[in-house]
């Protein structure tokens, strides 16, 4: 089998070309030989023709990339030296015509420490670790590379017993003993049978922490975190996230564990989070890491998320996995919902929902409306890596949410119990999930599949008429779904739209919706046609719509709201994520107003200052929804707001201006409430604590744009109790964009106190990368030479270059366009080492027609000469292609 040349485009994969595979492989033995500059692999694997495959193929075709063939066995008969058996390329070994049952061995070597792109085997400073979704394995051994080919898996790992004292492999461990010249080896058996993706290895010099957990049940399981010696005093919070997470899909979902020993290794060099490899977890130190010195409330927030997503996919992801690809999002998808609620429910859940629409509205309907828009279950792809994206991960959650709120918490629950038990040890859809749902419920689910098969974000239009003397009020709702590349004349879209009514006395209405004769406050309106009206009977006075209650449906709302409907809402509404809601649609207005203006007519609506003044006499009440009712929209969510043809400096000052006058507005509240905050006090990390914090913090930014002395020296103050990273990070952050000649002390003491660690140091790229001061770009390339930077740490790239990109608009869109060259040049030395950051990084590039012409002509130009790099990866290619094909 030929693969493309260099010289040929790659070409794309179709869902609708899915065949079943033509083998199964039952079992694969698998033996790892590790040595510090190579490794070699030993794989038996037992084949069995597959009869859902009706294509009566005969030949065996492997994936395999930079292998070195040694050893190839058929039935215990060397054939490495028979050409007419066999073929292979730089992508595939071909058996031909073999028999229905037969098994195969094969022994290859591979270079771990070389591996940059940290896919498959790899080395991270003196460990070995593997990373195989989605296409890794393939550069380990030669296999069926699909996620539907499902085998039990036997692990055996030889190395150095100095050197590499921990082996762990998936499963529950089975031997280990010495071996000569200093060696050892341990053997590991997964009962289980799963796709290759979810293999893994682990060998190196690692501490560990341990637990153990008792399930309903009453089986016992072990269970250890492992990190290197100097970070072991880090792990107690992941430990204990993995252990409520376990107690939490225990009773929510009625999931136990399945194996006797769970262990999560923590690496510092990761493409990703987190991998959800069976029984073995390997992770992105930051999403493991935290003590209070080291690891903002944020950064608690991210383990304990990422620790329950992963330990959840063990069955939304393992036990039942993906049939192909594009069916990504069943487990994804799912598993962020479920990891979602498990954080709503061990923090606070009306700001937990604020915060994931935050990031859904600003990021995830940025890719909608962008060249990388795709459905949620995509039709084609060319490099699967590609579609790790928002719309998989956190527009797929939100498709589950819909779901569960349709069908309410109790069929839920039934629905997900029959999923469970119908496909456990299977590779399956998305229909076969919502087919679930609808087998335990009278509803059809066939109009809301068009949520996985369209991409695009939703409008919903909502005109209201009261009509005062039958007592009726009126919803008149249209949809409409925007076209997207390569989809067009989209059909409606089923959409639950959560309203309640509110009278003018701030109560919430009892009404009957539709003639039916039971009277709710609350409804979920199912908008299944293009142009719907609801009609509301028995309501006695005008009342106030509110709509889209907890975000009910990831769409666009737009309702014509009177100033003080909005004002209203804002105070009064019952609905935490709505109040939230209204005040972001409040500001955006204000805002978009600045923009359009000439500044010297600049002016703040002083019902928006009383607003404010109202909701911070309430903080103790509700710390956490204060602090997000105080989160501005950022730069890059006004621009995609915005449109068309963005003023990058004006959209910044007029934010500023903005944020400076209502701080100056309200200094004397805001001054009393942060003095009353900020007291010393035990660390804690519980809503409460957070909200606190995070509130103290909000006011402070604030409070800082106003160069007032005594706020100068209460923010340094803040550094220099070092009370906790929080504290520290944020009050880092404000001195570095001050005036303050404090500010390179500062810098420079953060530096030295945290040179040692990774992780902390991460934070110092970071704030810099973020800085408003004009030398920003100078200072991020003289970082690039800091001993501490490498561009082969994925999140050495991040901190610095991707900050800089992402969340500096005003440095990354410079009119001259060097925020532009940098960039690109950095994508243009990394795609040789690790394609999947470049191909991230580029992504960056996909709203660039939001801009002025100049900056897009700028843009173009240096997408195209990244699209004139030799041998660039067919990750990067896509999607610069797609940049410029829009």
């Amino acid at each position: 089998m030929m693969i493309m040349s260099k010289t040929q485009s790659p070409k794309p994969i179709y869902l609708k070309d899915y065949q079943p595979p033509a083998f199964n492989i039952q079992q694969i033995d698998l033996v790892f030989q590790l040595f510090d500059d190579y490794c070699d692999v030993s794989a038996t694997l037992n084949i069995k023709r597959n009869p859902l495959n009706k294509s009566n193929q005969a030949d065996l075709i492997l994936n395999g990339e930079g292998l070195e063939l040694k050893a190839i066995a058929l039935n215990n008969q060397s054939i490495l030296d028979q050409s007419s058996t066999y073929q292979q390329d730089a992508e595939f070994l071909t058996l031909f015509n073999i028999p229905d049952q037969c098994q195969l061995s094969t022994r290859v070597r591979i270079y771990p420490h070389l591996n940059t792109a940290l896919e498959g085997l790899y080395r991270s400073a003196s460990m070995f670790c593997t990373q195989c979704e989605a296409e890794g394995f393939r550069k380990i051994t030669f296999f069926p590379d699909r996620p539907d080919v499902m085998s039990i898996f036997n692990c055996r790992i030889e190395a150095d017993k100095k050197a590499y004292p921990i082996l762990l492999s998936n499963g529950n461990p089975q031997q280990q003993a010495d071996l000569a010249d200093n060696r050892h080896y341990a053997t590991w058996a997964d009962p289980y049978p799963k796709p290759c993706y979810l293999f893994a290895l682990v060998a190196g010099d690692l501490k560990r922490i341990s637990a153990q957990h008792t399930t309903p049940s009453n089986k016992k399981i072990d269970l250890h975190i492992y990190v290197e010696a100097e970070n072991i005093d880090k792990c107690d919070y992941a430990m204990e996230s993995l252990i409520h997470a376990m107690q939490w899909d225990e009773q929510k979902y009625g999931r136990e564990y399945d194996l006797s020993v769970y262990n999560i290794v923590a690496v510092n060099d990761f493409n990703m989070g987190a991998m959800e490899n069976k029984g073995l977890n390997i992770f992105n130190s930051k999403y493991v890491l935290a003590s209070p010195d080291t690891a903002t409330d944020r950064e608690y927030q991210g383990v304990e998320g990422v620790i329950a997503h992963e330990y959840f996919h063990n069955w939304t992801g393992n036990r039942i996995t993906c049939r192909d690809w594009f069916q990504l999002s069943l487990k994804e998808g799912l598993t962020v919902f479920r990891d979602q609620e498990f954080s709503a429910d061990m923090g606070a859940r009306a700001v937990k929902r604020i915060e994931d629409v935050s990031m859904l509205r600003a990021h995830q309907f940025a890719e909608d409306a962008s060249p990388m828009a795709h459905p949620v279950r995509p039709s084609s792809y060319i490099e699967i890596n590609n579609f790790y994206t928002l719309t998989i991960y956190e527009k797929g959650a939100e498709v589950v949410r819909m779901q569960a709120n349709l069908l309410g918490e109790a069929n839920y629950r039934k629905a997900t119990d029959l999923y469970f038990q119908r496909f456990d040890g299977q590779a399956v859809t998305t229909d076969d999930f919502v087919q679930c749902m609808a087998d335990v419920s009278d509803i059809d689910f066939s109009q809301f599949k068009h949520w996985y098969d369209y991409a695009g974000t939703p409008t919903v239009r909502i005109k209201t008429e009261y009509l005062e003397k039958t007592q009726q009020f009126k919803c008149i709702i249209q949809q409409s779904i925007p076209d997207t590349p390569d989809q067009s004349n989209k059909p409606p879209f089923h959409i639950p739209l959560r309203v309640a009514l509110f009278a003018p006395n701030g109560q919430q209405i009892k009404a009957i919706l539709n003639g039916d004769l039971q009277q709710q406050n609350e409804w979920v309106l199912d908008l299944r046609q293009e142009n719907q009206t609801f009609i509301f009977e028995q309501v006695q006075e005008k009342p106030i719509l509110s709509a889209l209650r907890g975000f009910s449906a990831p769409v666009h709302l737009k309702i014509d709201y009177s100033e003080d409907e909005l004002f209203f809402l804002m105070a009064k509404d019952t609905d935490g994520f709505n109040r939230w809601n209204i005040c972001q649609k409040i500001v955006m207005q204000q805002l978009l107003s600045l923009i359009k203006q000439d500044s010297n007519d600049w002016h703040l609506n002083p019902k928006l200052i009383n607003a404010y003044r109202q909701a911070l006499n309430l903080s103790t009440d509700n710390a956490g929804l204060l602090t997000e009712l105080m989160t501005i929209p950022d730069e890059n969510y006004i621009a995609e707001y915005q449109g068309k043809n963005v003023d990058v400096e004006i959209v910044h000052q007029a934010r500023e201006w903005f944020i400076s006058t209502l701080a100056d507005s309200l200094k004397d509240d805001l001054k009393a409430l942060y003095f009353k905050l900020n007291q010393p006090n035990t660390f804690r990390i519980d809503a409460d604590a957070i909200a606190q914090r995070s509130l103290k913090n909000s006011i402070l930014a604030w409070l800082m744009r106003l160069d007032h002395k005594d706020i100068q020296h209460a923010c340094l103050a803040q550094y220099q109790a070092q009370q906790n990273m929080t504290d520290v990070l944020s009050a880092l952050i404000l001195i570095v964009n001050s005036k303050m000649t404090e500010r390179q002390m500062v810098l420079d003491d953060f530096y030295q106190r945290w040179e040692k660690s990774p992780l902390v140091l991460d934070k110092w790229f970071m704030v810099q990368a973020k800085s408003q001061h004009p030398d920003c770009l100078s200072q991020i390339k003289t970082l690039m030479n800091n001993p501490h930077f490498s561009l082969k740490n994925p999140n050495k790239v991040r901190s610095l270059i991707g900050v800089f990109a992402n969340a500096n608009p005003l440095y990354f869109h410079a009119a001259d366009g060097s925020g532009y060259d940098f960039f690109a040049t950095q994508i243009m030395a990394l795609d040789p080492l690790n394609p999947q950051i470049s191909a991230r990084m580029m992504r960056t590039f996909a709203t660039y027609k939001n801009y002025d012409q100049v900056r897009q002509d700028k843009i173009q130009q240096v997408i195209k000469q990244i699209l004139t790099l030799p041998n660039i990866s067919k990750d990067l290619l896509e999607v610069a292609q797609k940049c410029l094909d829009d």
